[in-house]
């Protein structure tokens, strides 16, 4: 049995089109199937939609929670509760096409444990968009050790050991895609052409994506805490340089130091670079606070099979 996994939050303008593909797209395999709509504490219409939708179809389930939790813990949510032998992320946007996963399956079946969709162009986002998550994906390959691929997201396939292996893991500050990197087995990637939202407004506004991003990087590279030691020597490198020429002035030349101007351009300077140090700091802390009060990553309000 395949198991699809599709996290959802306020998308009752999708809903009934995302059941419609999915449903055409799984009903045409020849292996049983499970659409598990994972509820991330939607305010509008979206979880009575999927519960009459159970009702009339026996492939569909809901995990609803008791507030949002957020995408990422939704994710892990439908990983945990799903029964397949392999187990498809996608969103209910339908910016990633659901007539992909046929690909997924036969990837799946010839020997691959992770198939991993690859945005070959996306459409309907912005020019600001597109080249910003382009830097970042660059940007992570070059901080960690984990190959994370490049422009990809949640959308993926995986065998049931890599979902086991996903579920030992109890950290809070959650990124899918990395941890499906980091835990390996064979992986292939599929490309795509990720379409426009279906219907609705993004539920991934600029805030959340930062959060998303910032998330990544601390979670699979310590190398932003080795910055510091590297500005630190960097800066005391160049205040003795300094020093050696204020000394030389003094003792050769007649040459006056304009005092304060110098001084507190080097002050401000050195302060924002001990603020940003401590900014950088104080996230890894953040992100082990969280982890060490042992809160549960998400908190279940129904689960209709």
């Amino acid at each position: 049995m395949i198991s699809v996994v599709v996290p959802v939050f306020n998308e009752e303008d999708v809903i009934h089109e995302s059941y419609k593909r999915l449903t055409e797209v799984m009903g045409s395999q020849p292996d049983d199937y499970e659409l598990l709509f994972v509820n991330d504490g939607s305010r509008d219409k979206t979880e009575e939609i999927i519960k009459e939708i159970c009702k009339d179809d026996k492939h569909v389930k809901l995990l609803s929670f008791s507030r949002n939790f957020g995408q990422q813990s939704a994710v892990t949510a439908g990983i945990d509760y799903a029964k397949g032998d392999a187990v498809v992320l996608i969103d209910a946007d339908l910016q990633d096409p659901p007539s992909v996963i046929p690909d997924m399956v036969r990837e799946w079946k010839a020997g691959y444990d992770v198939v991993y969709g690859k945005r070959a162009k996306r459409k309907g986002e912005t020019a600001f968009k597109k080249i910003t998550s382009k830097l970042y994906y660059r940007f992570l390959a070059s901080l960690t050790n984990v190959d994370i691929p490049i422009d990809t997201g949640d959308f993926r396939l995986m065998d049931r050991k890599v979902c086991e292996a996903l579920k030992s893991m109890t950290e809070r500050n959650r990124y899918m895609r990395g941890l499906v990197s980091w835990v390996g087995f064979k992986q292939k990637g599929v490309e795509f052409l990720r379409e426009e939202r279906f219907a609705g407004e993004t539920k991934y506004p600029f805030k959340k994506m930062v959060k998303l991003a910032v998330d990544g990087i601390t979670a699979f590279s310590y190398k932003p805490l080795k910055l510091a030691t590297g500005l630190g020597f960097f800066m005391a490198a160049c205040s003795f340089i300094y020093l050696l020429v204020i000394i030389f002035q003094r003792v050769f030349t007649n040459t006056t130091v304009a005092g304060w101007a110098s001084t507190i351009a080097i002050l401000l300077f050195t302060q924002g670079l001990v603020l940003l140090m401590l900014g950088i700091i104080g996230e890894y802390i953040g992100r082990v606070f969280e982890e060490i009060k042992g809160r549960p990553i998400y908190i279940v309000k129904e689960f209709i099979e």
